[in-house]
């Protein structure tokens, strides 16, 4: 067993754990712990990955029906399905000013959920990751400043005043917000949420039907389907990985089709 000690010490523990002949990595904890891991497993062949949900962030896990409840966790994780599913890979600006990349096994964003994810880390998880987000979403809502934004998806473009772009592998993000309801983390595309100069009357109407799946269609919502993603913007905003912040913009995402093996429910 191998305990983390700092942000990304799970990314070297996972690459030592398979390079010294592990063929199955058993992670506990939440969204930033599968991060971590995936980033230390990627593109090694015959690998499997298993999550024991533990922390406040579980939106990886719920688009696969993985329990929370110990006793059914551990169980898929030693008998379950094994599925493959698609991870993503970005490229984008550390905030040094150099070239960074990472992959993503849920979701990456660039705009306003990059600070809603940085101001929910800072603040106390007591009442819950779901909580957490909300009240992080509103607050940084109303003091963003909206600015324009140039989005290439498979070489089509979308040019305007946006809040965020969702580049979703998986279906939930923020704590249960299910923004791409049709989202598969295993057909070789991303669905790409397009979030527009929304009002707070918008957000205020909006966000409660997020946690149903039902807030589409919406005129100042878009979702677009591809390979690859680019975000660019006049000012440079932050991206968001799984819950991580390690830059901004401009950022490229492409799909990487069926380079995890997840160990998920028995069918």
């Amino acid at each position: 067993m191998f305990v983390s000690e700092r942000p990304g010490h799970l990314t070297e523990l996972a690459a030592a754990a398979v390079a010294g002949g592990a063929t199955r990595l058993v992670v506990v904890g939440g969204d930033g712990s599968v991060h971590e891991a995936v980033n230390g497993i990627a593109g090694v062949e015959g690998v499997e990955l298993a999550v024991i949900p533990r922390g406040t962030g579980w939106d990886f896990v719920r688009s696969f029906g993985i329990s929370r409840r110990l006793e059914d966790a551990v169980a898929t994780a030693l008998t379950g399905d094994i599925r493959e599913i698609d991870l993503g890979r970005a490229t984008f600006r550390t905030w040094a000013g150099g070239e960074g990349g990472a992959y993503f096994a849920n979701v990456g964003s660039a705009g306003i959920s990059g600070a809603i994810a940085r101001r929910a880390n800072e603040a106390s998880k007591a009442l819950g990751g779901k909580i957490s987000y909300y009240w992080a979403t509103l607050a940084v809502f109303f003091g963003w400043q909206t600015g324009r934004m140039r989005v290439t998806v498979d070489g089509e473009v979308r040019e305007g005043r946006m809040i965020d772009v969702v580049v979703a592998n998986g279906r939930f993000i923020g704590g249960g917000m299910m923004l791409c309801p049709e989202a598969l983390p295993d057909d070789g595309v991303f669905d790409v949420l397009l979030i527009g100069d929304v009002t707070k009357r918008d957000l205020l109407f909006v966000l409660p039907k997020t946690y149903r799946g039902n807030h589409l269609p919406h005129p100042r919502l878009e979702v677009l389907r591809g390979r690859r993603v680019t975000v660019e913007a006049d000012e440079p905003l932050p991206i968001e990985l799984d819950g991580e912040q390690p830059g901004r913009t401009p950022v490229h995402l492409e799909i990487v089709p069926r380079a995890l093996r997840l160990r998920v429910p028995r069918a």
